[in-house]
């Protein structure tokens, strides 16, 4: 089993640092592998929907993205942590995940999603919902926990005094390597789930 996990903030070792850590000494005890990448300190423009990679099979910037895409390709779990701004991911998150889910081709179907959002009060809950739509718009089942992924902290490090946020991502790895075991096993016994053809719906024609 292995989990890619995208750290979204732009602090190295920040609190988002401190979510993940929890995550990762948790997800080894599961004997899950890890890797995590921090794109926040990185530059990645967003998506300008010229449908390139339809053609060339990744995104046409190529740049951090695509390097993603190979490992998300590989991994059976897909972390995405980051901190809240304007109650929302930051743009680098944003514009990173449009284009990752947008340019890639291959079967996301029971890859296993989980989001984790970090901000000194509020705006966890929105950022939450915001991060599982690109999970289940793919049919990758979403890891829950004891309660929303969030974790609270302003200061660097903060975080590490949110016993009950911390506590919410170990459950959350615990559970998430429950269910891409549990995945991996149904796979083996019964298959994956039968696949319809897209039926693309216009509400214009």
């Amino acid at each position: 089993m292995k989990v890619l996990i995208i750290n979204g903030s732009p602090r190295v070792n920040g609190n988002t640092t401190v979510a993940v850590n929890e995550l990762v000494k948790i997800f080894k005890e599961e004997g899950v592998d890890t890797e995590v990448v921090q794109i926040g300190n990185k530059a990645i423009r967003g998506c300008i929907a010229c449908g390139s990679c339809r053609e060339k099979g990744k995104c046409v910037f190529d740049d951090t993205v695509n390097e993603l895409a190979t490992k998300f390709e590989a991994a059976d779990g897909l972390v995405v942590a980051t901190p809240v701004y304007y109650a929302s991911a930051n743009g680098t998150v944003a514009a990173c995940l449009d284009r990752l889910f947008y340019s890639t081709h291959f079967d996301k179907t029971m890859k296993v999603g989980a989001s984790v959002a970090v901000a000194r009060r509020g705006g966890c809950s929105a950022t939450f919902d915001e991060l599982n739509k690109y999970f289940t718009i793919c049919g990758m089942p979403v890891a829950s926990s004891q309660y929303w992924n969030s974790v609270h902290g302003t200061m660097p490090g903060e975080a590490q005094q949110d016993a009950e946020g911390l506590q919410t991502m170990r459950v959350l790895a615990r559970n998430m390597s429950f269910l891409m075991k549990s995945i991996a096993m149904g796979r083996e016994k019964y298959g994956m789930p039968k696949q319809e053809a897209w039926q693309p719906t216009n509400f214009i024609r």
